[in-house]
């Protein structure tokens, strides 16, 4: 498939919520960390929601079920219906009902999110590889999850059981930081096995399938903070995204990004649904300029001059960036520049 590849934001002169019908939003990250809302989140949604926007959540996060989502964010102050739920529970469980008769054993490494998935799929969630399982699934299934389930799948996939993994996040946000993710938990079995999984969640095609089927979605916008999930199924989907800078992702990765991971538009937060987006100007040649700010590559690092809000100026410095990078990530320093805006 031929695209064309992104050196630029975008700009919108109206705002992201009425030129989109359906917000894709991340959870962990982008409308809470560590079970607490992030800085103006309930209120951007709020706005957004009460001005005809739909509202879904698309999560990688397989632990929990979406009717225990849904409770979360309604405690929080965002209403929240089961359905406007979406987990990479339930895009591998469709996965696996696809490829295994009705009915069938399938061992779960993970939480509770699973086991409902597979139940709405028709599937009989085991515990023990001694269960004569059709498959193995993992998920995240948080940190008290024993050491012991993971010999579980390995003793399975030894046999050749087909194995599945909701995601391979390594990384996940919390309160008190950054702490290993599901991907870090598949990379134990994988040791364990020489196997590979068959992986649903986002970047990958089943998440995006899954999230359109129900919510019938036809002007989506991908709302995220990761470049290489969020982002990148944006991408894999042909769907435009708003990254915001309340998760995982620094200015520095985000200049870096190769095509795959570049977002449509970058804010800092779930504010920027509620309003325009600045247009970025100018060539190469002579800079590109965003609010009072104009950003260059040269030769071994990234220039900023000029003065402004600091989201303009990491706009000008990523059309410079994505430029200078083309097909690749752009590998010039950008630690000066970034400084200047306090990134």
């Amino acid at each position: 498939m031929s695209r064309s590849v992104r050196t630029r934001p975008e700009g919108s002169g109206q705002g992201l919520n009425e030129a989109y019908d359906t917000a894709l939003l991340d959870l962990d990250g982008v409308v809470y960390a560590g079970g607490n809302a992030i800085a103006h989140a309930v209120e951007s949604l709020g706005t957004a929601r009460d001005g005809g926007m739909r509202l879904a959540y698309v999560t990688n996060n397989a632990l929990r079920t979406p009717d225990t989502v849904a409770a979360h964010l309604t405690e929080l102050g965002i209403p929240t219906d089961a359905g406007d739920v979406i987990t990479s529970a339930q895009a591998v469980a469709r996965l696996i009902a696809e490829q295994v008769p009705s009915g069938a054993r399938v061992l779960v490494i993970g939480g509770e999110g699973l086991r409902v998935a597979l139940r709405e799929r028709g599937l009989e969630p085991v515990e023990s590889a001694e269960d004569d399982p059709a498959a193995v699934v993992q998920g995240f299934g948080g940190p008290e999850l024993p050491w012991g389930r993971f010999a579980e799948a390995s003793y399975a996939i030894a046999r050749g059981v087909p194995w599945y993994a909701s995601n391979t996040d390594l990384t996940i946000p919390g309160a008190r930081g950054i702490a290993p993710g599901n991907g870090a938990a598949v990379e134990v079995v994988r040791i364990a096995t020489g196997a590979e999984p068959q992986v649903a969640g986002k970047p990958l095609p089943p998440m995006h399938r899954e999230t359109i089927l129900r919510t019938g979605a036809q002007r989506p916008l991908v709302v995220g903070d990761r470049l290489d999930t969020d982002i990148e199924g944006a991408f894999n989907g042909e769907v435009d995204s708003l990254l915001v800078l309340t998760g995982v992702t620094d200015g520095a990765q985000l200049l870096a990004a190769p095509p795959q991971h570049r977002p449509t538009y970058v804010d800092a937060d779930l504010r920027g649904l509620l309003t325009g987006q600045p247009e970025v100007t100018g060539h190469a040649d002579d800079g590109f300029r965003c609010g009072g700010w104009t950003a260059t590559a040269g030769a071994e690092r990234l220039e900023l001059t000029g003065d402004g809000a600091e989201l303009d100026g990491l706009r000008a410095l990523c059309a410079a960036a994505w430029t200078a990078g083309g097909e690749q990530g752009c590998g010039l320093d950008s630690g000066k520049a970034l400084a200047r805006l306090g990134l």
